[in-house]
């Protein structure tokens, strides 16, 4: 997988967790969203097991994602994916648009094996303030607040094969 990834800047294989997380700046329209969906369908076709899925869409500047494109998307998804073993893809974005358009895609996947989250939606949801996310290769960390203003992580770091 890491050789096709050259065509989608900002997105990382993570093989020990199976997970691939992509990063877009920039404008998400309705052509970069049918290139992304070509790219998972064609990697689920040749992956060996199935594979979870980390989107941040915080770094967009611009989403120009029709509408009706997002529902014909989740539609496309689902009937390609039908059958397939359960994954998880979780998408984190800090701006109201982009989240929006997050919460839409999940409510559309819904009953699909490919299992959406918005990922903002349960902290920011539950009156959490989000103190700030990092993903990278050895580290993947959320920072919220607790109601006393104290400054909480949650982390995963990978294991060291030695």
């Amino acid at each position: 997988m890491p050789e096709i990834l050259k065509d989608f800047p900002n997105t990382r294989w993570q093989e020990e967790v199976r997970l691939v997380t992509w990063h877009p700046c920039g404008i998400l329209d309705d052509d970069l969203a049918d290139r992304i969906v070509d790219f998972m369908e064609s990697e689920e076709r040749i992956a060996g097991a199935p594979f979870h899925r980390y989107t941040d869409l915080s770094g967009l500047a611009e989403i120009r994602l029709t509408f009706g494109h997002a529902f014909k998307i989740a539609e496309r998804r689902k009937a390609f994916y039908d059958g397939g073993p359960p994954v998880k893809s979780a998408i984190y974005c800090d701006w109201i648009v982009g989240f929006g358009m997050a919460r839409l895609y999940a409510e559309l996947m819904k009953d699909c094996p490919i299992e959406v989250r918005a990922f903002r939606d349960r902290l920011a949801g539950d009156g959490i303030e989000i103190a700030g996310v990092w993903d990278e290769p050895d580290y993947v960390s959320v920072k919220c607040k607790d109601p006393d203003g104290y400054v909480i992580e949650f982390s995963w770091e990978p294991d060291e094969v030695g």
